[in-house]
């Protein structure tokens, strides 16, 4: 088998379905053998029973769905189906992503030009069509977090010694070398995690990717990035402001570098326990001031979101409908005008292919509006990070 693509999931059930829908595309247009694990942390809305019914074993004889009894964590999931698959490559997706039919192909045909391959990264990007920078990353050796803490990566992003933490001097549209792939999408040569192992799950969130990118490296692979289009709506499931997640990245961090530069822990442990504290004492004056500002704005209602969409388009009744049973507002025509900004732009996937519509997005970046996609056979409609039935 060429392929196992593993996903897992926690409370994002439409995400997992559009990310399926997706990934079932590219294996037929790309004729592709492969196999789909879908591993679900025990989630509260029933992702395990609604992906089982969407996608029947009758028609979906390659999808594997393992259901844990409580959240174990990304990394200790993704190695549950690691221990099961019998793909060449390994890809770990994640699940509020969306790729395109050539996607697959573009990435298994890159990879077995380079036998050296241990890790591949993609070209991803944002709802809003920007490209994401982590989709390339350096070692973040202590100089490169450093510079990254401290806001030198972020005032010389071009320059190859303070710039390094995102790499952005090297040119998007070429496939080049780096050292850290995202996790949000990452294809390993299974051969390669036999060897240096998969992910380590004293990791329970966030850290694991760059710790198996460094262990590739060490195992004298080399990781590369291919300038394949991917859709990624950054940690939907994520509150990234929460106490919760300031204080699991920031320990992430701490994990990887007691486990790699033990000889430079007391020198960097301090300013990051800081930085955990200092973030997490930010995130929670930041909820508080928004609970505040909701409270005395009671019955000031922001007004119901704006989105684009074709009313001549087959389905639009459906999309209507949906629209206005979740207070929405439609806006009719093809383009957003100047004196009517809206939220997204709505792609009927029954109509639009998955590339045309990031090819679209990534031509068109703005910030005022992102992607939003309409299914007419799920009738699930995903806009500005959020879902709708």
């Amino acid at each position: 088998m060429k392929l196992s693509i593993i996903i897992v999931s926690y409370n994002v059930k439409h995400y997992v379905e559009q990310c399926l829908i997706s990934i079932f595309a590219s294996l037929k247009e790309g004729g592709i053998e492969g196999e789909v694990f879908v591993v679900d942390n025990d989630s509260p809305d029933n992702t395990v029973g609604y992906i089982a019914q969407r996608f029947p074993t009758s028609i979906y004889p390659s999808l594997r769905i393992i259901a844990n009894a409580r959240n174990v964590g990304f990394g200790r999931a993704n190695n549950q189906a690691v221990r099961r698959s019998q793909g060449e490559y390994i890809l770990f997706l994640n699940p509020d992503t969306l790729i395109t039919e050539r996607t697959l192909a573009d990435m298994i045909q890159f990879a077995d030009q380079h036998p050296d391959m241990g890790g591949l990264g993609v070209h991803m990007i944002n709802a809003d069509g920007a490209f994401a920078k982590e989709s390339r990353r350096a070692l973040p050796t202590p100089w490169v977090s450093f510079c990254k803490m401290t806001g030198l990566s972020t005032l010389m992003p071009k320059s190859r010694t303070f710039g390094r933490y995102y790499m952005q001097y090297l040119p998007k549209d070429e496939p080049c070398e780096i050292e850290i792939i995202s996790g949000a999408c990452m294809m390993c040569r299974k051969e390669a995690l036999d060897e240096v192992g998969s992910f380590d799950e004293q990791f329970f969130m966030y850290g694991e990717d760059i710790d198996l990118s460094y262990r590739l490296l060490l195992g004298g692979y080399h990781n590369y990035y291919y300038p394949t289009p991917i859709l990624h709506y950054k940690g939907e499931s994520t509150k990234k402001n929460s106490y919760r997640y300031v204080h699991t990245f920031y320990e992430a961090m701490l994990i990887f570098y007691r486990k790699h530069w033990a000889s430079s822990s007391l020198l960097f442990s301090l300013p990051i326990h800081i930085a955990i504290f200092g973030r997490a004492l930010l995130a929670l004056l930041s909820n508080q001031l928004k609970a505040t500002m909701q409270f005395f704005n009671m019955g000031h209602h922001k007004s119901p979101d704006l989105y684009h969409y074709d009313p001549s388009a087959p389905d639009a009744a459906t999309l209507a409908d949906i629209a206005e049973r979740n207070g929405i507002d439609l806006t009719e025509g093809h383009k957003p005008t100047p004196d009517r900004s809206v939220d997204a732009v709505i792609f009927n996937t029954g109509e639009t292919s998955f590339y045309d519509m990031l090819q679209h997005i990534a031509e068109n970046p703005r910030h005022d509006y992102a992607l939003g996609t309409f299914n007419p056979h799920t009738g699930v409609l995903i806009a500005c990070h959020q879902s709708y039935s």
